[in-house]
């Protein structure tokens, strides 16, 4: 299990996680929704270790950073690099260099192209590929399904679904609700950096519809469209 306790995050004057608790066991999915500013990447970076905090993160691994693969909105990459040296370098980071890179390249990437060239959808899933290679315990995935294929998107599904059987702790921020509450053992809903609600499976439904009455309706009428 990893515990968050009180985990606080400043940004100069501004507080922007406030004291942020939350307790992730093995073997499932855990959702992260909120508006934009929330808190949820930062969140996210501080627990992946990206980021200096106040409060705590326990984990029987330590470093917890070792043990965790993190999928940011946005992978970088650096200049020419190719797909294929990218997938090695983080393999090779974990002690791993005996990966079937083209065995597993499920989502047919042209790893011998340069990843800087690739389009939006595919730098995710080429990021995707090798965090997964790594065998980690645990997957933050930040926004996983945003800039990628249909097709690709049930195949990211199903990986999670797989990883959750393997006994994985995971963590993912969707925009696409369908995605989390098709996936999630608990969503927890953060507002102005504080966790507001945990909600279980069965009142997914009634988080969905709070959330579109308070965002999108509320903005269509806004708008007085005639």
């Amino acid at each position: 299990m990893i515990e968050i306790k009180n985990l606080q995050k400043w940004y100069g004057a501004k507080e922007v996680l406030k004291g942020i608790d939350l307790a992730l066991e093995e073997g499932k999915v855990y959702g992260i929704v909120g508006e934009n500013g929330a808190g949820k990447t930062t969140l996210f970076r501080c627990i992946a270790g990206l980021e200096d905090y106040e409060g705590e993160v326990l984990s029987p691994y330590v470093p917890l950073k070792e043990s965790l693969g993190f999928l940011t909105t946005i992978p970088f990459f650096f200049d020419r690099m190719k797909g294929r040296e990218y997938i090695q370098l983080i393999s090779v980071a974990r002690g791993n260099a005996d990966v079937d890179i083209d065995g597993q390249n499920i989502f047919d990437l042209p790893l011998d192209q340069y990843a800087e060239n690739y389009s939006t959808g595919m730098k995710k899933k080429l990021a995707l590929t090798a965090i997964l290679m790594q065998e980690n315990a645990i997957y933050i995935l930040d926004e996983p399904f945003n800039g990628v294929d249909i097709q690709s998107n049930l195949i990211i599904a199903e990986i999670i679904r797989k990883l959750k059987e393997l006994g994985k702790t995971i963590l993912i921020s969707s925009h696409i609700f369908s995605t989390l509450s098709d996936a999630c053992d608990k969503i927890c809903v953060l507002k102005e950096g504080k966790i507001v609600q945990e909600i279980e499976p069965k009142d997914f439904p009634q988080l969905e519809k709070d959330m579109r009455e308070e965002s999108s309706l509320e903005i269509i009428r806004k708008l007085n469209l005639r």
